[in-house]
């Protein structure tokens, strides 16, 4: 069977993750991208290296074909992947992408998300309004152009109200994300964002109080499985920058509510990667059509004991879901070593398994950026320098284990 993956950047998800879950599938799979040099690179360093994640073993990622392409575009991409041999499957882990391949995939006549559900999923404006039309939710949000009035996305939204959330439409990663106070605040960030990111659509939200959590979902568009979630830490207002996930399955209401909205969004097939303010009622943030990001797909994949690579690619093949969904095993965390400065990362800790880990906790540390890279703060998950992932028999073993390597592990930023 033979399946096409389109990408742009390279992303540890799709070398560590996809690629090796092709090979053990015995799948033929095929890299669409517009950085075939850098994917062919990545492919090569990752050959025998150690999958991210507790308890990954090395990985294998075979020797996929990378074909150039423009993934932008739909009206390239159909036609260059038209011009391939017919595929089983086409697929994306990429925000940015889904709306192009679920047109593709409906193109093709292969399995795929409703490109409405992936247009409302990618567009915060669209999904307010549809939350709002459906009854689903109320939240205040309008669009910002900047120098003009606020438009509000629906008739049926209230007015915004102060501190709001100002961010791009179509954002991701904390990128541009700021808490504003007043109107004029909101009016001073706005044309600073857009200096920064012309001609791009923002909105404007209430701040939503209340602990940030995930819920994370798989569904072969009759079965939704409902994975569990984190309960997420964020960095000091006014950014948002995510520091720490742990595991921390959303209680039965507001998975409740999550379901149903994601059923208004028309989300119901592939991966799901749901943030949302566990308040009163629970309110959603943003809807990503993709696992969960920043190493946490090989975490969840250790905690739950499948490979959800592995059941993705099934599910856009077409197969259901087997009986499920499987129950976490122990507890885990990700915590994010954060750049708090701008500057050249001098020391930082070696890579791989550490052995300060409590007896049955395995304990890891994935490196993001390397001695020597220059560090500009971004107050973004950009601002990254590497990835600490624990997965033990309970909290308490995990937090221990956490909070030894934190002491004896070297970060040093200098000027």
């Amino acid at each position: 069977m033979r399946a096409y993956l389109i990408a742009s950047k390279v992303t540890d998800s799709v070398v560590f993750g996809f690629l090796p879950a092709a090979v053990r599938l015995g799948l033929d799979l095929t890299i669409i991208t517009d950085h075939p040099e850098a994917h062919a690179r990545a492919i090569e360093a990752a050959r025998g290296a150690r999958r991210p994640g507790a308890l990954g073993p090395d990985v294998d990622p075979g020797q996929p074909a990378v074909v150039t392409a423009d993934p932008w575009d739909v009206r390239a991409l159909i036609p260059r992947l038209d011009d391939l041999p017919r595929p089983d499957a086409v697929l994306t882990n990429s925000d940015h992408l889904q709306l192009q391949v679920a047109l593709a995939a409906g193109y093709l006549g292969l399995p795929g998300k409703d490109w409405r559900s992936a247009l409302r999923a990618r567009d915060k404006v669209l999904m307010r309004r549809r939350l709002a039309a459906a009854g689903t939710e109320h939240v205040a949000a309008a669009e910002v152009i900047p120098g003009a009035a606020l438009t509000c996305p629906a008739p049926t939204c209230p007015a915004l109200t102060y501190p709001a959330v100002l961010k791009p439409a179509t954002g991701v990663a904390s990128e541009d994300v700021v808490l504003v106070r007043n109107p004029g605040e909101l009016a001073r960030q706005a044309e600073d964002i857009a200096r920064r990111r012309p001609g791009e659509r923002l909105i404007a939200e209430e701040y939503l109080p209340g602990p940030l959590h995930t819920m994370e979902t798989l569904g072969d568009g009759a079965t939704t499985w409902t994975l569990g979630g984190f309960r997420t830490d964020l960095s000091a207002p006014p950014f948002f920058v995510e520091e720490r996930l742990t595991w921390d399955p959303p209680p039965p209401a507001a998975e409740k509510h999550v379901l149903a909205a994601l059923a208004d969004l028309g989300g119901s097939f592939g991966p799901g990667h749901t943030e949302f303010v566990l308040s009163d009622p629970p309110r959603l943030i943003e809807v990503n059509d993709r696992l969960i990001g920043d190493h946490c797909d090989f975490l969840l994949s250790d905690l739950l004991g499948v490979d959800l690579f592995d059941l993705t690619l099934r599910t856009y093949l077409g197969e259901p879901l087997p009986p499920g969904p499987p129950p976490a095993r122990g507890h885990a965390v990700t915590e994010c070593a954060v750049a708090d400065r701008s500057g050249t990362l001098r020391a930082a800790p070696d890579s791989g398994p550490q052995p300060c880990a409590e007896p049955g906790t395995a304990l890891t540390y994935w490196p993001l950026r390397t001695t020597g890279d220059h560090i500009e703060l971004t107050h973004t998950n950009r601002d990254y320098l590497g990835v600490i992932c624990a997965l033990g028999p309970d909290p308490a073993a995990a937090e221990r284990s956490i909070r030894a390597f934190r002491a004896a592990a070297p970060w040093e930023i200098a000027p």
